[in-house]
C-alpha cells in the first residue's frame, strides 16, 4: 500500500511547491521550485526501492 501512495504524495508536493507558484500570484521562487522537484525525486525513488524490496520477498 505504501508503494501505491508514495507517488501520489510526490505529485502533491511538486504540485504545491512548483505548479502552485504560478497560481498563487507571488513572484516565482527558484528555491521552492527546486525543493519541490527534489522532494518529488526522493519520494519516487523511495517508492521504487520499496517496490523492488516487495518483489524480492
Amino acid at each position: 500500500m505504501l508503494v501505491d501512495k508514495l507517488p501520489d504524495a510526490a505529485n502533491l508536493v511538486v504540485g504545491a511547491l512548483f505548479v502552485g507558484q504560478f497560481l498563487g500570484g507571488r513572484p516565482f521562487s527558484l528555491t521552492l521550485a527546486l525543493s519541490g522537484i527534489a522532494v518529488w525525486v526522493v519520494l519516487m525513488g523511495f517508492a521504487l526501492v520499496v517496490a523492488r524490496i516487495g518483489d524480492q520477498s
